[in-house]
């Protein structure tokens, strides 16, 4: 199995690639993101923060799907970028995954942007 993906060669894979830009990290979650998969995203999240990246932008235009479990790896980041001042500003997300974040609630407690472009400006 490839770095960074974690589930069936089918389905519930997970990729993401992380890049910096400016003062913030650019995270690309590609796939799903659920129980099987969340080490996957949460490390690099984990691992930004640590690094001292605490604004937080993640490209959600490729993620297919978000359960409960990938929500709250989500929120942790969250909290944790805003101990570090900074945040979690999420961008381009699918109509099948803004409406977890709809029907929790969630879609109040982060910043939500149609691009990244968008979410880079401060």
């Amino acid at each position: 199995m490839d770095a960074g993906t974690a589930g069936s060669p089918s389905r519930g894979r997970l990729h993401v690639d992380v890049r910096v830009h400016g003062g913030s990290a650019v995270l690309t979650p590609s796939g799903e993101l659920d129980y099987h998969t969340a080490e996957v995203l949460r490390e690099p999240l984990e691992r930004c923060i640590a690094g001292g990246r605490s604004r937080l932008v993640l490209d959600c235009s490729r993620l297919e799907f978000c359960d409960s479990t990938g929500l709250n790896v989500l929120l942790g980041a969250r909290l944790k970028a805003e101990a570090g001042g900074g945040g979690v500003h999420l961008a381009g997300l699918r109509p099948v995954v803004a409406r977890v974040f709809e029907i929790t609630g969630a879609e109040a407690v982060f910043s939500l942007h149609d691009t990244v472009e968008s979410a880079l400006v401060e």
